[in-house]
């Protein structure tokens, strides 16, 4: 495992680079760094293998060039296609096609995949054949995994397993980065979990943070996913765009009302052949899409609330019952199902759609770079432009490791353009202390009943109010104040865009204006924080 250090009450460090997060682009960025013989330091909240990154059932899309009649162009289609038409075409092309040495890369840190793997064979393009699945969106079988069900633990295992060597700072929250006069960044503030305030010196700070997924009663996310680094980034000064594309994950396993992290039904269940159908029996996606119960994630979220409200249920039912191997090929989900009394190979498995991916964040390019000097973004926390309105199954690890190694090159190349001092006249400005928080339960409440799935103007302006009479000035002493300010922040910025973008696009449906606007709406909506330090928002085309 890797070293976690204790600090003193109050203590400060240097680093070369500070890495927040430790998921798949964190872990990347991190190991990269170390190897190109740069101080690191990593802080993470929780234990090192605790983030986003664990929790990923589906696996990594990625064209291996050994799948006839699939290719690069084909994926490079399919996440526009899913993507709403708000991708960054270039960011799209260079992510996808980067995607086979990433792969490469991670496999050579010890990461192993469904497939021949073990024995070697290579089928002449430098890769043994892995198995593939088919995913939501996907016009192929292109999708490689690992442990049935359990990529993601299996890619964070090998990391972290890479990474022994590396010091992390456990139980840390990333608070707010110091800059020096020039506006670059000169240092981190963390907090550790006794609240003991701790500065690490920097030139370089890496977010690596995840999504908010914590911003609704109801997800697939970990209790990390808060939003910290989006927040970090537009107190720093950064912008961030497309906030309001909120993916919900549209199978994940009902058991009742409940609310903090809720058990995967991984898309790849479809992909073999499971079916969508109602307490009827009823196979309602047919006729909703050419894909039927393959479409792209927004649109099956969107099918199955609707069918629900119609027809007054709390859920629908995923029949999976006529798949051989149930068990060997999911054992992940097999196991979250038999555990609620639930047997997949002869019960339809009972599913509602739940918070799952941020498709924007803090907008920065493929090279991990944002507005602010010395800040990088890199995973969930950023906007590259490779998601656009809604995200293609199985490109965020994808985007993870080819963002990740592409953020640690930008920094050596900024270390070399500017050295490793600061800029500035050796005055730092720190951020103000004090930030608005309201309570954690009413934004989420607000936020699910409100700006979930099917939004308008009337619900997102209840929504706005009831944030607005919860807040309260305050300066975070803790880590759950951390949290709160931050997922006050988040609920105040996809609010407003929310409310801007009049149509519906991707996973941003809104009831009163249901048609896509491809005249005045087609752009990204850019946020920063204005002089009072709340959301404002822009409307243009994001460049990062």
């Amino acid at each position: 495992m890797p070293r976690s250090d204790t600090l003193l009450s109050v203590w400060e460090a240097t680093a070369d680079l500070v890495v927040v997060g430790t998921g798949v682009a964190g872990l990347t960025a991190a190991l990269d760094a170390a190897e190109a013989g740069l101080r690191v330091v990593v802080v993470t909240k929780d234990e090192v293998a605790e983030g986003s990154t664990r929790w990923a059932q589906g696996g990594v899309a990625v064209v291996l060039g050994d799948i006839p009649g699939d290719s690069v162009e084909a994926h490079i289609a399919d996440t526009i296609t899913a993507g709403g038409g708000l991708n960054d075409e270039a960011a799209v092309r260079e992510i996808v096609t980067a995607g086979p040495a990433a792969v490469q890369r991670l496999r050579d840190r010890g990461a192993v995949f469904d497939g021949d793997g073990a024995r070697g064979v290579d089928h002449g393009n430098g890769f043994p054949r892995l198995d593939r699945t088919r995913e939501g969106g996907h016009s192929a079988f292109r999708v490689v995994h690992a442990g049935g069900d359990a990529t993601g633990a299996e890619i964070e295992r090998a990391l972290v397993a890479a990474a022994s060597g590396l010091t992390v700072l456990t139980g840390h929250v990333a608070v707010d980065v110091v800059k020096d006069a020039s506006g670059r960044v000169a240092a981190l503030q963390v907090l550790d979990d006794a609240g003991r305030a701790g500065l690490l010196t920097t030139r370089a700070v890496l977010l690596a943070t995840g999504g908010y997924g914590q911003l609704y009663a109801s997800t697939t996310n970990p209790p990390t996913s808060t939003g910290d680094g989006v927040a970090l980034a537009l107190r720093a000064g950064a912008a961030a765009a497309d906030l309001e594309f909120v993916q919900f994950h549209p199978t994940v396993l009902y058991t009742g009302p409940a609310v903090g992290r809720r058990p995967l039904v991984t898309e790849a269940v479809r992909g073999e052949g499971a079916v969508l159908r109602d307490r009827a029996g009823t196979r309602f996606m047919v006729g909703q899409h050419p894909l039927a119960d393959l479409a792209p994630r927004d649109v099956v979220a969107a099918a199955i609330t609707r069918r629900m409200a119609e027809t007054g249920a709390d859920c629908m039912y995923l029949d999976a019952t006529a798949l051989d191997g149930f068990a060997r090929r999911f054992p992940t989900v097999f196991a979250s199902c038999r555990a609620a009394g639930i047997d997949p190979t002869r019960d339809p498995i009972p599913v509602t759609p739940a918070a799952h991916y941020a498709c924007g964040g803090v907008v920065a390019g493929v090279d991990g770079r944002t507005a602010v000097p010395g800040l990088y973004a890199a995973g969930e926390v950023a906007r590259t432009g490779l998601h656009g309105a809604n995200r293609l199954a199985s490109n965020s690890l994808l985007e993870g490791l080819v963002v990740g190694e592409r953020a640690v090159r930008s920094v050596l190349e900024d270390r070399a353009l500017t050295g490793s001092r600061s800029s500035g006249s050796g005055e730092l400005i720190a951020p103000a202390p004090a930030v608005a928080v309201a309570d954690r339960g009413t934004v989420q409440r607000a936020m699910s009943a409100f700006a979930a799935i099917g939004r308008d103007a009337s619900g997102l302006a209840t929504a706005s109010d009831v944030v607005e009479r919860a807040l309260a000035l305050g300066t975070p002493i803790d880590r759950a104040g951390v949290e709160d300010g931050a997922l006050t922040l988040l609920a105040q910025a996809v609010l407003a865009a929310a409310g801007t973008r009049r149509e519906s696009r991707g996973c941003h449906v809104r009831s009163d204006f249901p048609e896509r606007d491809d005249v005045y709406q087609k752009e990204s909506l850019m946020i920063t924080l204005d002089a009072a330090g709340r959301p404002a928002v822009d409307v243009r085309a994001v460049a990062a």
